[in-house]
């Protein structure tokens, strides 16, 4: 692990780290806000997915989350939202390749040797993180924004007991229905539909559901709400009668001023459900 950068916020510190990672076969770089409380023991770690074009660092930044982080004692991390660097695929697409791994194991060339996003979440930076800092992972919840909340929402679905909580500002709800989905999904996972329906999260919602508290916010101005189908996962979630907080939010849009906004919300949400017992 590198060190690249440490900061003091809010009481904790705020680092972004770069490790190898053997999903990726790459380096990956991630951020990592720590409370105060870590100084003394592993605290409940929530989870931030970006979404397209994103690096770790735009929510780091922009979502203002360490300062509710820090209020109630939970860790957050930042992970970067596609591998990188020397031999690693690209597309000048701003939405495919790197910057838009969609939070899928790739099957497909060129993608396949590196863009094993799902694994990395899953599976990777958990035990990396584990290792090398105080985090409790007995106690996790996952939140995203766009692509990030497509993420978080699929990943919380398709492992269950992992997460306590799961929100999104924004998500691409139904990808398999809408420009932003299928054109990654058939990149990544070739041409049958049927290798997507694990990566949308109304056609999840549909089959599985999640055994916990799930809360989504997107605004009504939202420019891409037409690719985002929030009224597809709604839909979804009421024939399940699925416990749910799904909220559209009159006049905000896609930006980081939108996630900036309901952010507190978000991590009290979260703090609420992984400190319930």
């Amino acid at each position: 692990m590198e060190l690249i950068s440490e900061n003091r916020a809010f009481g904790g510190t705020q680092g972004v780290y770069t490790h190898n990672a053997h999903s990726t076969r790459c380096d990956m770089t991630f951020g990592l806000f720590l409370p105060e409380e870590a100084k003394v023991g592993p605290v409940p770690l929530i989870w931030y997915l970006s979404g397209l074009t994103c690096t770790h660092e735009n929510a780091m930044v922009k979502a203002g989350a360490q300062q509710w982080a820090a209020e109630q004692g939970v860790a957050l991390v930042f992970p970067d939202t596609s591998p990188r660097g020397e031999g690693v695929a690209d597309d000048p697409a701003y939405d495919l390749g790197q910057g838009a791994g969609f939070y899928v194991n790739a099957t497909q060339k060129p993608w396949a040797p590196h863009y094993n996003m799902w694994d990395y979440i899953a599976e990777d930076l958990p035990s990396f993180l584990q290792e090398e800092f105080p985090v409790d992972l007995s106690r996790q919840s996952i939140m995203g924004h766009s692509m990030g909340g497509h993420g978080a929402l699929t990943l919380a679905m398709s492992l269950p007991g992992r997460f306590r909580s799961v929100s999104a500002f924004a998500p691409i709800a139904n990808p398999t229905a809408a420009d932003w989905g299928r054109k990654q999904l058939s990149a990544y996972l070739g041409d049958d539909e049927a290798a997507w329906a694990a990566h949308d999260a109304t056609l999840l919602m549909r089959e599985k559901g999640f055994d916990g508290p799930i809360l989504v916010d997107t605004g009504t101005d939202d420019q891409f709400i037409d690719l985002l189908r929030p009224e597809a996962l709604a839909e979804a979630a009421n024939a399940r009668r699925q416990e749910a907080i799904l909220r559209l939010q009159k006049g905000y849009d896609h930006s980081y001023f939108f996630v900036s906004s309901f952010m507190e919300e978000h991590i009290a949400f979260h703090a609420e459900a992984l400190y319930a017992d």
